[in-house]
């Protein structure tokens, strides 16, 4: 089988099995790039110590947590290839993705959350950024709510995550308000929840919501580049700050690991100031 057929077949699968079309637009990317360096070959032709040198080469210039999108496109599409019998031996089964050293996840701190929100000129920018802020929800998450999706009495919304997992987070009293003036000032017909400033309207896509949240920080001064995800991380920060267990923060985060979450404890500085104070 050519890569060119395998890639086809194993989108499709993929797609019934529930990949989001962000991670298949990124596969499909690394597939290119996989067919650029072996050309449509057959996938029965490409063996082991074939791969090590495409990594190898393609390691020259990448950086490690890069090398590892890319070893793990090439496990994926090989597991399945061999697994739905189109070929013999699974030759990516030995690879190994590069260690990683922990990444701190930036995030803001609460005097910097309030400078933002003095950034907050319409009701539409005030409830985009309390909505980010008090879900602590991706950014591709926001991007396919609908107005319907929004529970006011109990100040909660279901949110689809990664692989199309639902899951109920909930926005606080301050968003509520927002969010209700921002939708009873729109004369408009249209489902979503959010939707761009010009004509025609349309709902606002991921970069239409980045570029909201940058407006926002350019306004109200911040010197550092300031991004959807960085609410996200200073959500989790101050709930851990404010004593949320970790169990809590991992469901509403929609982590699949414990280990994902775990990281906030570590980096939660005001907390970790506390029990120095209690203890040394």
């Amino acid at each position: 089988m050519l890569l060119s057929e395998a890639w086809e077949k194993y989108h499709s699968d993929k797609r019934i099995e529930g990949y989001s079309s962000l991670t298949l637009k990124m596969y499909r990317f690394q597939c290119n790039l996989l067919k650029r360096y072996f050309g449509d070959s057959r996938m029965n032709e490409i063996n082991t110590d074939h791969l090590k040198q495409y990594l190898i080469e393609a390691g020259e210039h990448l950086k490690p947590s890069s090398l590892g999108h890319r070893i793990r496109f090439i496990k994926s599409l090989f597991k399945w290839a061999h697994e739905e019998g189109y070929i013999s031996k699974n030759p990516a089964a030995k690879l190994k993705e590069p260690k990683l050293g922990q990444r701190i996840p930036k995030f803001l701190s609460k005097l910097e959350i309030e400078h933002l929100r003095e950034g907050c000129h319409t009701p539409m920018e005030n409830a985009l950024f309390e909505f980010f802020y008090s879900t602590g929800c991706r950014i591709g998450e926001v991007a396919k709510l609908n107005r319907e999706d929004i529970n006011f009495p109990g100040n909660s919304v279901i949110v689809h995550g990664k692989g199309d997992k639902e899951r109920e987070v909930y926005f606080n009293i301050r968003c509520s308000i927002w969010l209700k003036r921002y939708l009873e000032e729109r004369n408009d017909e249209e489902d979503c929840l959010f939707f761009t400033e010009r004509n025609p309207k349309s709902r606002m896509s991921v970069d239409s919501l980045r570029y909201v949240i940058k407006r926002i920080s350019n306004r109200a001064g911040i010197k550092k580049t300031i991004h959807p995800h960085q609410l996200r991380h200073s959500y989790a920060t101050h709930m851990v700050d404010n004593g949320a267990p970790l169990e809590v923060i991992q469901s509403l985060l929609g982590h699949e690991k414990s280990e994902t979450t775990r990281i906030y404890a570590h980096l939660s500085g005001k907390l970790r100031h506390d029990f120095y104070s209690k203890y040394f």
